[in-house]
């Protein structure tokens, strides 16, 4: 424990939360409210005296709606009693089956840039994490030329978040097909984290890319999605599991050991979420899009090479023509602009030289932000 960092982004954070008069673009959370009629739900659900636990596994409501969501929106079919498993958000999810499938020493090869927590999440099974690194100019693709450079005999598994957090980057059915025979090839597990997966701009709608959606992913694909992100649910910290009865069932002991159950008025949220949330989605995503193109053509127009992001709610933007790096370009940007981003380097060695900026805020703050670093980088914005 004491050889492991504490995360980039709450580091960072702790600076924000003393300054006034900010414009964050850093926090990865939307910022619209939870649709009403899934918070009703959870409402009814306590009005009814739904305040106890539940199995171990989640309600069968949820994990019946959630097999119902994934078949409908990725063409992907998973037996709810014993396929699906509830979690507290997808961060517990990613935790279970990287301890339910890795012994000590096993290598997990995962992509940077990448969520904070994956390398640590590994290193606490007794794991190795091992990089593989994307680079803005395949877009921030995860290539199985890179995989087959850092694959070894003790690999057991691939870790990866397409949408990917920081970087906006997704993966096409092509990219996904290639992976998995990657890992057909080495006999490796594919835990793909996929919490951003509704938020893909490009993606053929329905039914919406997924590695589960693949049949000859059933038995080596463990999917790790959530409320969070798609649904504004972050505050009822809600996820799941999907994959293999075995893996699934290995899951739930731990989880049964460590959590007992996810929150029972978040399950009756969830269920609300999957079964008539698509119209909710659809409309925040809309308004995602609209930001991202503001920003996207803004940071460009002002000379900051950046990578059309085509999912999530990230843009990635390359700061190194300014000759500050990555944590001096965003503490400048804070302390003399009043603008709150996050240094690139907070999600792996791959991602300094970048900062990662969030356009799950207002169009008006966003253009705000702009304004703000206009005037920092001596120019204006053309976007």
């Amino acid at each position: 424990m004491a050889a492991l960092p504490k995360s980039g982004i709450r580091k960072f954070f702790d600076i924000v939360a003393q300054s006034r008069d900010i414009v964050s673009l850093g926090v990865g959370e939307p910022d619209f409210d939870t649709p009403w009629h899934i918070s009703r739900a959870a409402v009814t659900c306590l009005e009814d005296g739904g305040t106890h636990y539940t199995s171990n596994l989640g309600t069968p409501a949820l994990r019946q709606a959630i097999a119902r969501y994934l078949e409908r929106r990725f063409n992907a079919r998973f037996a709810w009693e014993r396929e699906i498993l509830v979690t507290v958000g997808v961060s517990e999810a990613i935790d279970l089956a990287i301890r339910a499938i890795c012994s000590p020493g096993d290598e997990v090869l995962y992509h940077e840039p990448c969520f904070v927590s994956y390398a640590p999440t590994v290193r606490l099974a007794h794991a190795v994490p091992v990089a593989v690194e994307t680079r803005a100019e395949d877009e921030f693709r995860l290539t199985v030329e890179a995989l087959e450079r850092r694959v070894t005999p003790k690999t057991r598994a691939v870790l990866l978040n397409f949408p990917c957090n920081p970087t906006g980057a997704t993966l096409s059915r092509d990219d996904m097909a290639a992976i998995l025979a990657f890992a057909g090839k080495h006999d490796l597990i594919v835990l793909a984290d996929e919490v951003y997966s509704e938020l893909n701009y490009e993606a053929e709608d329905p039914p919406l890319a997924s590695f589960a959606g693949f049949p000859e992913a059933k038995d080596r694909v463990v999917l790790l999605n959530g409320f969070s992100k798609s649904w504004a649910m972050t505050g009822y910290r809600l996820g799941y599991a999907c994959g293999p009865a075995d893996v699934i069932d290995a899951m739930m002991k731990i989880h049964q050991y460590g959590i007992m159950s996810a929150p029972t008025l978040s399950q009756a949220a969830g269920v609300e979420a999957m079964d008539r949330g698509d119209a909710d989605v659809a409309r925040m995503k809309r308004e995602y899009l609209r930001r991202r193109d503001y920003l996207y053509a803004a940071l460009n127009g002002m000379g900051l090479k950046t990578v059309m992001p085509k999912g999530a709610f990230y843009i990635f933007p390359d700061v190194r023509s300014t000759g500050l790096g990555d944590e001096d370009f965003a503490l400048k940007l804070l302390k003399d602009f009043g603008v709150a981003c996050v240094p690139g380097s907070a999600f792996g060695p791959c991602g300094a030289g970048f900062v990662r900026m969030s356009y799950a805020t207002s169009l008006e703050k966003i253009k705000q932000a702009v304004e703000r670093l206009g005037r920092m980088l001596g120019t204006s914005s053309r976007g």
